[in-house]
């Protein structure tokens, strides 16, 4: 069996028995246990009524986090001419069309998030493989494939969170930081449950949102009482 050390151990028996809090509660006990050296993410896991193999039963979407994700966002941005220097105005870290395509191919992925004007996807549609895999793909559904990369930009470096359900039928994202006010920190989770459940897609049979818990980068997770984290 396998030993935890002296912090993972004292964390654990702080959530021993604990479980269905309401979102404030979970919040707090979430803090007071992240104990990381560094500012640790908190961490939102979604159980899901749904089979994603299923064409009609995909979930997926983007959320504005109210609060932001405390996160800095590398954007990369696929464009031309007069839509390439309005990336760049906009705050973009990388971009480019051959050349950024060459970068990728080469391996080199130093962003986050990539954007695409719509006459670039011929070209950004080579790198399927590449960003496939790592959800990095421009996609019209989530507004990374855009004629009005300004303001794609700005969603992306501002609190903008995309969400896509798993195999297993379950959706991760990261939420804010310990370091934000616990009212900043509920509000956040409560924005992202309630945009999952506005993605409820038509083919979902039953009960379509079956747990959710939150956690901290390090920390043990705990689950939410489900009537807590819808809006007021």
């Amino acid at each position: 069996m396998a030993k935890h050390g002296k912090r993972t151990t004292a964390a654990r028996a702080q959530f021993e028995g604990k479980a269905n809090l309401t979102v404030e509660d979970a919040v707090k006990l979430i803090k007071t246990a992240a104990t990381a050296k560094f500012d640790e993410t908190v961490e939102i896991a979604m159980n899901l009524g749904v089979d994603p193999r299923h064409a009609d039963q995909m979930v997926r979407g983007v959320v504005t986090l109210p609060n932001g994700t405390g996160k800095t966002v590398r954007v990369a941005v696929f464009a031309r001419g007069a839509k390439a220097d309005e990336a760049k105005a906009a705050g973009a870290d990388i971009v480019g069309a051959e050349d950024l395509l060459e970068t990728i191919q080469g391996g080199k992925i130093e962003f986050d998030r990539c954007i695409a004007t719509p006459d670039m996807m011929p070209l950004v549609g080579r790198l399927g493989k590449i960003l496939g895999p790592r959800n990095l793909m421009p996609n019209p559904k989530v507004g990374t494939v855009t004629m009005d990369v300004a303001q794609a930009v700005g969603n992306a470096k501002g609190g903008e969170v995309q969400f896509k359900v798993e195999k297993a039928g379950v959706i991760h994202g990261g939420v804010g930081k310990v370091s934000f006010d616990d009212a900043k920190l509920a509000e956040n989770i409560r924005a992202f449950v309630e945009a999952v459940t506005r993605a409820k897609p038509a083919g979902a049979k039953g009960t379509y949102v079956k747990k959710v818990s939150v956690s901290s980068t390090m920390g043990p997770g705990v689950s939410l009482d489900l009537a807590s984290t819808a809006n007021a």
